[in-house]
């Protein structure tokens, strides 16, 4: 325990069963429970050790003046295994100073307490580790607060001088020292945290119909044709679902169906058929080669290319034949297929992980070896909840170990438990639940889980549609819902991404379906990109502007820093993210306003009212505001009007103007 406690040290997970999770260039919160018997003062400090053994000693502060909560921020700024411990003291100035002020005003104890100040900081000047400085100074305190003669306002304010309080602020006079346990902090590469997704289908870029109907496949080389228009519109990494062979055993049809007609692709996640399993690519797109060229063509310009890792199988997979022990046998002698009831995949085989664990290890730490190997950094991962956790924790620590570039996101879209527990045991990122929030309530609430209650090992990727996800949101409300849609994930979390189709506002469903007509898993879906913004059906300017906000402003860049604010419409959502001029590239502080209408069919007028002191503002402040949308600026202060308009503008993304440096007027940059 220690002689002064220190009692719930964040961030960790589990315990410190798994470390807590950073990325590069991450600004992270930590903190502790400290307290002590009594009413002396206590302090706290956060010891910060990068992998290269230096530390970052930073102070904390008390969260409120009624709690035991001290924390601080701290910027994580290479790769590697961190640490951190929690060092509580007893703050004797602190104490002093306290019990002084009031006894000296008061004439009670006087020359005690001078002779105890006196004693302080002769202390604190015999400290030979202090700078000479610092020790010379502590000296002439400690010489006047023990002269008997002098006036006592004059011997009480040499303690209170500020280069006395600067020098204290810096190094605390700390006695009864304690540490916490040391606890483990994972920092990642920038992009396993913070970038902006765009998936497409191969297959479709340069997709052509023949004039008796059939179509004939895009290639990777069509495909490379559309990779400088994603690059443009300032995304960061390129997901491709599986580029593999597919099954013709149980070949699903268009929509669905189960009556594949000639010609007919099939669904990517059916993986596996006379042309290999997940170690080839589908003739149709090309060869290995093919798929090299598409990366560096990817890489030139700017794209990561993330690939589907979807561990299972179709009933034509080489697996089926070599290994039928990695499935399951029912007593009909059939192989049971996948379902979701009231979902049935007959074209997929899940894998049995109970009957051969060590054989299927081994063949999925060869396959993400080898997919590594040509070029692919980040797998997004199929429906990772249906696989043991114990097998995630395992084989995302081997390839860690080896590659610790490598990025796995979870696209597990169940139970808190098991999402969480995916996190926990490694996934860098993770698909969320976040389509499925649209109301003010949902969106406040979801937001405050993952940027301060699953931050320590949660990172959300807020996709704002899939091939599997077409909301009624989204079908019902129009450009105005895509384009709130856009505004939230973007600006909510540090990673969103975009399925294809999303720009074009494609809303149609499925009957009875959440999940697009014609959808492109099971056909070939050419778009004409040029044509629908000629013809204003395109909101791909609108994403292209939100990704170049995101790049610009820093603080966006952070997940932990996400604070709500009221507004008097239960349609209009407020909140801020802030970012101090000691994190940022040019030294200047970041704030970003984001205000919302999630009607997407109404005008809203009301006003909203903001806690300046969320971005370092006193109340009653008056700043400047311009919103990064639209190009308008106005004076904003605690209580604001606002009109948004969802089908011109739903929201803004107001970016506060620094104060003006007099001093250094240099400082002062255009918003």
């Amino acid at each position: 325990m220690g002689r002064i406690p220190v009692l719930g040290v964040f961030p960790q997970v589990e315990g410190g069963r798994w470390p807590a999770k950073g990325f590069v260039g991450e600004v992270i919160p930590f903190g502790a429970l400290v307290f002590r018997e009594g009413h002396d003062a206590v302090g706290a400090h956060l010891e910060l050790e990068a992998p290269d053994g230096t530390v970052i000693d930073r102070p904390l502060t008390r969260t409120h003046s009624w709690d035991d909560e001290w924390r601080g921020l701290a910027q994580v700024t290479s790769e590697g295994d961190w640490r951190f411990r929690i060092r509580s003291y007893s703050d004797d100035y602190a104490t002093w100073e306290h019990n002084a002020g009031i006894k000296i005003a008061a004439g009670v104890d006087v020359e005690l307490m001078f002779a105890l100040g006196a004693e302080l900081f002769a202390r604190l000047a015999a400290e030979s580790s202090r700078p000479e400085a610092d020790r010379a100074l502590f000296a002439e305190v400690a010489a006047t607060l023990g002269a008997t003669a002098g006036p006592q306002t004059e011997r009480l304010a040499s303690a209170y001088q500020k280069s006395v309080t600067d020098a204290l602020a810096v190094r605390p006079a700390e006695s009864l020292v304690t540490h916490s346990a040391w606890h483990p902090l994972r920092v990642e590469r920038t992009r396993a945290g913070s970038g902006a997704w765009y998936e497409f289908f191969p297959r479709s870029i340069g997709a052509e119909q023949d004039a008796d109907g059939t179509w004939r496949s895009g290639t990777f080389r069509t495909a490379a044709e559309r990779l400088p228009a994603v690059a443009a519109m300032g995304f960061d990494v390129l997901y491709l679902p599986p580029i593999h062979p597919i099954g013709e055993a149980f070949r699903k049809g268009r929509n669905n169906t189960l009556d594949p007609q000639p010609g007919d692709p099939g669904s990517p996640w059916a993986i596996g058929g006379a042309a290999g399993g997940h170690d080839a690519v589908h003739p149709d797109l090309g060869t290995l080669e093919d798929f090299d060229r598409f990366v560096a063509e990817a890489k030139e310009a700017g794209l990561e290319i993330a690939l589907d890792f979807a561990l299972q199988a179709s009933p034509d997979h080489p697996w089926v034949k070599e290994h039928p022990e990695w499935f399951t046998t029912l007593p009909d002698g059939t192989i049971a297929y996948a379902e979701n009831p009231p979902k049935k995949y007959q074209d997929i085989y899940p894998i049995n992980f109970d009957n051969d664990p060590a054989g299927i290890r081994a063949e999925a730490l060869r396959l993400l070896e080898f997919w590594i190997a040509r070029g692919v950094s980040i797998f997004r991962v199929d429906n990772p909840h249906t696989k043991p956790l114990d097998f995630w924790e395992w084989v995302i620590h081997e390839v860690n170990a080896a590659h610790p570039e490598v990025v796995f996101l979870a696209e597990a879209f169940t139970r808190p438990a098991a999402m969480q527990g995916l996190a926990k045991v490694g996934f860098q990122q993770s698909y969320t639940y976040f389509t499925w929030r649209n109301t003010k309530e949902e969106i406040e609430e979801f937001f405050t889980s993952i940027s301060e209650e699953t931050d320590a090992f949660f990172r959300p990727n807020l996709f704002v549609n899939t091939p599997d996800i077409l909301t009624e949101y989204l079908q019902f409300g129009g450009t105005a819902a895509y384009r709130i849609r856009a505004v939230l994930a973007a600006t909510g979390a540090p990673t969103w991404g975009v399925y294809s189709g999303y720009e074009l506002i494609e809303n149609v469903a499925r009957p009875g379906a959440d999940e697009n007509l014609d959808n492109e898993k099971y056909e070939y879906k050419p778009r004409d990109f040029v044509a629908a913004e000629a013809a204003g059906r395109s909101i791909a300017e609108d994403i292209t502007r939100l990704n170049a906000i995101r790049r610009v402003h820093p603080a966006l860049g952070q997940l932990r820093n996400l604070r709500f604010h009221g507004s008097d419409d239960d349609s209009i959502v407020v909140y801020s993210k802030h970012l101090d001029g000691e994190f940022t590239p040019d030294g200047v502080s970041d704030t970003v306003i984001v205000v919302v209408n999630v009607d997407p069919h109404s005008v809203r007028e009301t006003t909203v009212h903001l806690d300046l002191t969320e971005f370092g503002l006193q109340p009653g402040a008056v700043f400047g505001v311009t919103d990064l949308l639209s190009g308008n600026h106005w004076e904003w202060s605690d209580h604001n009007y606002v009109r948004l308009d969802a089908f011109t503008q739903p929201a803004h993304i107001l970016h506060v103007s620094p104060p003006v440096d007099d001093a250094h007027p240099e400082t002062e940059r255009d918003s």
